[in-house]
């Protein structure tokens, strides 16, 4: 019977790469011109995530809040019982450094410029993430960064980020949105810069205080 079902499937595989669907033939670039014109941003995955299923994205970053939020509570109670890890060969702390560098870069311009081209908050939050997560990796030990975090309120910063971002985005829902701006110029779409920034701000906040919390009480990340 599992040769019927390989049958099956091989057939039904190649249907879809010979016989594709003439009822949707063009009208995936015919959405996509429409969500980019309606956006006003060449970026039409911003364009859908900040415009078109804004609602949803709101609840993405409330999801994003409450599992950092999660990570906290359930480990607050614990005692730390593993080592911390690091880097202690120089060239695995130069490469590190440098990916974080690079990372760090790109995080800055995927939240300023995702609107513009391929990227956007989270892909810019992420890529902040990462940086954090190298430079956590090569440092001496967990309260030096700690240390960091604090100086630099990076808490009080993340709840900052997700208030303004639910304020704006309810804005934006009811109709209150900044002006278009010139079509592909960076002061263009609206409120999706700000939107973009203020999530990228979030995710790399967010992954900093859940990569603290695991090294302080797993020793890894």
């Amino acid at each position: 019977m599992i040769w019927v079902y390989l049958a099956a499937g091989l057939l039904f595989f190649l249907k879809m790469l010979v016989l594709p669907d003439p009822a949707t033939d063009g009208l995936e670039l015919a959405v996509a011109d429409t969500i980019v014109t309606e956006a006003g941003i060449p970026n039409a995955v911003s364009g859908i995530i900040f415009r078109n299923r804004l609602y949803d994205t709101i609840f993405e970053v409330v999801v994003f809040t409450i599992a950092t939020m999660g990570c906290k509570y359930l480990l607050a109670d614990e005692t730390p019982t593993a080592p911390f890890y690091s880097f202690t060969d120089e060239p695995s702390i130069v490469l590190a450094r440098l990916g974080a560098t690079i990372s760090a870069l790109i995080a800055i311009e995927l939240a300023i410029r995702g609107h513009l081209s391929p990227g956007g908050g989270f892909a810019a939050g992420v890529a902040g993430g990462t940086a954090i997560g190298l430079i956590a990796i090569t440092a001496a030990s967990p309260e030096w960064m700690q240390a960091i975090y604090e100086r630099w309120r990076a808490s009080a910063w993340e709840k900052v980020s997700v208030l303004v971002f639910i304020g704006l985005a309810v804005l934006t829902l009811v109709g209150a949105e900044l002006p278009a701006g010139e079509f592909g110029t960076l002061l263009s779409g609206g409120t999706i810069p700000l939107l973009n920034i203020l999530v990228a701000v979030k995710v790399a906040l967010g992954s900093w205080a859940v990569t603290l919390i695991f090294i302080r009480y797993r020793g890894l990340l």
